[in-house]
């Protein structure tokens, strides 16, 4: 039987223990960094395989499947493994159990298919050369970023993987469909803080005050001529301002206001000169109206680059198991990952599994109370992996 046959086999006769482990891993998310009972799980599992993992920055799991001549080469395989402080709106079996957590961005998908590609790989390790390096990563959604903290405890050294692969489940693409794009894709993500300083008073007296909540609704406006006349069209870029609080009430105008957004580009240099920018235009137009600007910028995730020619490759490996007519273009997205550490230093690529059903309702996009994926989609993320990985050793 040819290795593809025998992967496919292993892949279906795999799918509902892997759909078990997403359900469970679904029903008890946790949050970035606090992933300590979806370690002990991952854990459990491997060992299962008679893989060895081992521990790195606290909640993060890596493990090593090794061939034939493992030496000869070392290609890395990632999964996330934390949740969002999110309430579950899902009426299903396998609801979230931990009030205010939710795994809305699938990264109980991710993380329970790369425990399917470990089957799959284990069950056909004498069938290939080199070694696969398993990375599960916590705290994909919160500032450092795991990435960061799996790559300083070495993640990636000993040896140094010849390529990373990541997969995202994809509810914009409908099941069955698997999607590509080289080059840039994802966004850099930074946050801004700023605290406009005024001086409260009466609200019927505002010639006595220096009214912070004007202030702010100028610098919210203000600012957003750094994207509409400094930066180029050809420069993707978003600044949008979600959280303000001014504690004041319909007659008072409090001493201060704070402001919490978020900058995305897909362009670094732009993004250096974008941040200076802020910086620069809240300070002088809150000075301009007899305030003050304290403006803290926590410099985030950096844009992700898919590898040109890994991407290729790993594309033409996906025409193979699901078909050419089932392997899609994707378009750029402000979103961010912090997959973009990883590719800062070895050839990366980041490929979204489809996970949309229209007939079954299910719609809802990530980081929203009603996600879900169709799970027929855990019938090809493990398999698909595989297949890819064991195509990249030869190679």
């Amino acid at each position: 039987m040819h290795l593809l046959e025998q992967i496919k086999k292993y892949a279906h006769e795999n799918a509902s223990n892997v759909v078990a482990m997403r359900r469970h891993l679904h029903a008890h998310p946790e949050l970035s960094y606090q992933e300590f009972e979806t370690a002990a799980f991952i854990t459990r599992q491997l060992k299962t395989l008679g893989l060895e993992p081992i521990t790195m920055a606290g909640t993060g799991i890596v493990a090593e499947i090794r061939g034939k001549n493992p030496e000869r080469k070392t290609i890395a395989l990632r999964a996330d493994i934390d949740a969002l402080p999110i309430m579950e709106a899902n009426n299903v079996a396998y609801k979230s159990s931990n009030n205010g957590v939710m795994h809305a961005c699938g990264h109980d998908v991710h993380t329970s298919s790369l425990l399917g590609t470990a089957y799959i790989l284990t069950a056909v390790k004498e069938k290939f050369e080199g070694t696969v390096r398993l990375i599960f990563q916590p705290g994909e959604e919160k500032h450092p970023g795991g990435a960061t903290l799996m790559i300083k405890e070495g993640a990636l050294n000993n040896p140094v993987p010849a390529s990373i692969i990541g997969q995202h489940v994809f509810p914009l693409l409908p099941v069955g469909k698997i999607g590509f794009r080289t080059g840039k894709y994802m966004a850099s993500s930074d946050e801004i803080y700023i605290r406009v300083i005024g001086k409260g008073g009466h609200g019927a007296a505002p010639e006595l005050a220096i009214d912070p909540v004007v202030i702010a609704s100028h610098l919210i406006i203000g600012l957003q001529q750094v994207i509409s006349r400094n930066a180029s069209p050809k420069k993707p870029s978003v600044l949008t301002f979600g959280k303000v609080v001014a504690n004041g009430a319909t007659n008072i105008i409090p001493d201060d206001v704070q402001l919490a957004g978020t900058f995305r580009t897909l362009d670094e240099e732009w993004r250096k000169e974008a941040l200076k920018k802020i910086r620069v235009m809240a300070a002088t137009l809150a000075e301009s109206m007899g305030g003050k600007a304290e403006i803290t910028i926590s410099e985030g995730y950096p844009c992700l680059e898919n590898n040109r020619e890994l991407t290729e490759r790993i594309r033409h490996d996906a025409e193979q198991y699901v078909g050419k007519e089932n392997t899609v273009d994707i378009d750029i997205t402000m979103g961010s990952e912090d997959f973009a550490y990883y590719s800062q230093v070895i050839p990366a690529s980041f490929y979204r599994l489809g996970t949309r059903n229209e007939a079954k309702g299910i719609t809802s996009y990530v980081h929203t109370p009603t996600f879900d994926i169709d799970e027929d989609a855990l019938t090809i993320g493990p398999g698909l992996m595989a297949w890819m990985a064991v195509n990249e050793l030869t190679r």
